[in-house]
């Protein structure tokens, strides 16, 4: 019976702490104490016991987001050549001045042909033999009075002339230099009286209209363009031009490791000069976003940016990924079509925490 006695000493012990720690209200009240009223602390308190808190919002809908890449670049003429002499000879016509306005086929440079107007008499009259013997022979040949030996000769001799004069023609022709385009005169014309030489030039024509924007873009940002996207430009002089990207290069510069990009824009009076610098803009597809304040960015407790919206009179927070900056705010992806967005007081509740909105018409 003994051997019992230090077990049962065990168990009531235990039944005693039980009682004491799991069901001490229930034990005192049997002794006839009032157990003391438990002091809840704030942070035990549920979120709907806590008063609501007083936060600005601001209605979000979602709009297209306005996207692109800007390049530094500078603008281009669409076409600049120096027309140069194909013939020797001194310049008999009169120089037109740097800045004057040609249209295509215009003479620029007038040689003198010297003996070439000897030339040219000469092969008419070499031809006009040639023609009259091939002639007769022809007839001779037909009446067997010549052979066909003699009659081959003949029909060389004429051909002969005949490239003789071609040659003549060519030389005279070159010796009038004409615009290959409507444009300007970047230089003056190849002064009266001055000799020149094949490969010499007579002047140099720039066409403006259109004119190109030249930039260099990435590997990364040429991969998000393509040809006949829209493409606008922004000159030093605060000029603004719209036109379309027109080229992308498929070779990249050994040095820079970029790619040549071309925008075409018009140019009708002629007001951009080639070499202007300009901030060249490329349109992207556009998304769907919001235009927010920056200052309703937020991040929570895992370090995520979003920010923290009112819902059925609650806080909840919502991840955002910004697409584009702007000067009016940051336009953000990840939220709602239409969202109340806390502007005001977003730092000082949490998820579930019950709100006081008043609403901000605007983001300014």
């Amino acid at each position: 019976m003994l051997r019992f006695v230090p077990a049962l000493t065990a168990l009531l012990v235990c039944v005693v702490t039980y009682l004491a720690i799991m069901e001490r209200d229930l034990l005192l009240g049997y002794a006839g104490v009032t157990p003391a009223k438990k002091q809840v602390t704030a942070t035990e308190q549920t979120l709907e016991e806590i008063p609501a808190v007083s936060v600005v919002v601001l209605k979000s809908t979602q709009q297209p987001v306005a996207r692109g890449i800007i390049l530094r670049g500078q603008t281009e003429a669409f076409r600049l050549v120096q027309a140069k002499s194909e013939a020797n000879g001194l310049v008999i016509s009169k120089p037109l001045r740097k800045g004057s306005l040609v249209a295509e086929g215009e003479l620029l440079c007038q040689l003198d042909p010297g003996a070439l107007e000897a030339s040219m008499a000469e092969a008419k009259a070499r031809l006009a033999e040639a023609k009259a013997k091939n002639a007769v022979s022809t007839k001779l040949v037909a009446k067997g009075y010549a052979s066909e030996t003699s009659a081959i000769a003949r029909v060389a001799a004429l051909e002969s002339a005949q490239a003789a004069l071609k040659r003549t023609q060519s030389l005279v022709e070159k010796l009038e230099i004409t615009a290959p385009f409507s444009g300007l005169l970047e230089s003056d014309t190849a002064e009266f009286g001055a000799l020149l030489q094949p490969g010499a030039p007579c002047a140099t024509i720039i066409s403006l209209d259109p004119i190109k924007l030249i930039g260099f873009a990435t590997e990364q940002q040429v991969s998000r363009i393509s040809v006949g996207g829209l493409a606008g430009a922004k000159l030093i002089s605060g000029k603004e031009l719209i036109g379309k990207l027109t080229f992308i290069s498929r070779r990249a510069d050994r040095l820079t490791r970029t790619f040549r990009v071309e925008v075409t824009v018009p140019n009708p009076d002629l007001s951009v000069r080639d070499g202007s610098t300009a901030e060249i803009f490329i349109a992207l597809d556009g998304d769907q976003g919001h235009l927010l304040p920056q200052s309703a960015l937020t991040l929570d407790d895992a370090g995520r940016l979003g920010i923290r919206a009112a819902l059925d009179g609650q806080a909840k927070f919502f991840p955002v990924t910004i697409i584009n900056d702007s000067a009016e705010g940051v336009w953000v992806t990840g939220l709602p079509a239409i969202v109340d967005v806390i502007v005001v007081g977003q730092e000082f509740v949490v998820d579930g925490r019950r709100l006081t909105t008043t609403y901000r018409k605007d983001a300014s």
